[in-house]
């Protein structure tokens, strides 16, 4: 069987409620209004490196119990009995980089926030500035830990804030 060219045309043939479809039909390219919720997806995105979406995808409710319901100002005041609970945690990836990225990350959206008013102000911001996929990974890169080439670009595509989320004949736009 030929690879598809893209999530779109992987998921058409999918039933409904596959995983899949469902994150393609309703999340997938879609704005997020929520710091929190941005944030939950820069987690889900970081601790996809190296595993399937498949995966992440399974265990994304796991993630969010696990992660203090995405809450940014909690998971910056994790500490070592939160860092060793997650290792626990068998319902999440258990990878020690990965949880420490997760909160570093969140302190550093919290200076984000007082700096810029939110998280998602400082996306905005940095959005008008047309910033190319390039630029964008080398200022993720300056302000958070695990946020590769891969990491950025997905993160980005699947908040809306770089195109290729779907494809112009995808009939998901049409909604």
């Amino acid at each position: 069987m030929e690879k598809p060219s893209s999530y779109c045309e992987y998921v058409k043939n999918l039933p409904e409620d596959n995983i899949h479809r469902v994150y393609h039909d309703t999340q997938y390219g879609f704005k997020i209004d929520s710091d929190n919720e941005l944030f939950g997806r820069l987690i889900l995105e970081i601790n996809q490196a190296g595993l399937s979406w498949t995966t992440i995808l399974n265990k994304q409710d796991n993630f969010r119990t696990a992660f203090s319901n995405f809450d940014i100002k909690k998971i910056a005041d994790y500490d070592k009995p939160d860092i060793s609970r997650l290792l626990a945690n068998s319902g999440i990836v258990r990878n020690k980089l990965k949880i420490n990225a997760v909160i570093f990350n969140a302190r550093k959206i919290v200076e984000l926030q007082k700096e810029y008013g939110s998280f998602k102000s400082w996306l905005k911001i940095k959005n008008d500035s047309n910033l190319n996929l390039t630029n964008w990974v080398a200022l993720f890169k300056e302000n958070f830990k695990f946020t590769g080439n891969e990491i950025t670009k997905e993160f980005l595509t699947s908040t809306g804030y770089i195109k290729g989320a779907h494809i112009e004949t995808c009939p998901i736009l049409d909604k």
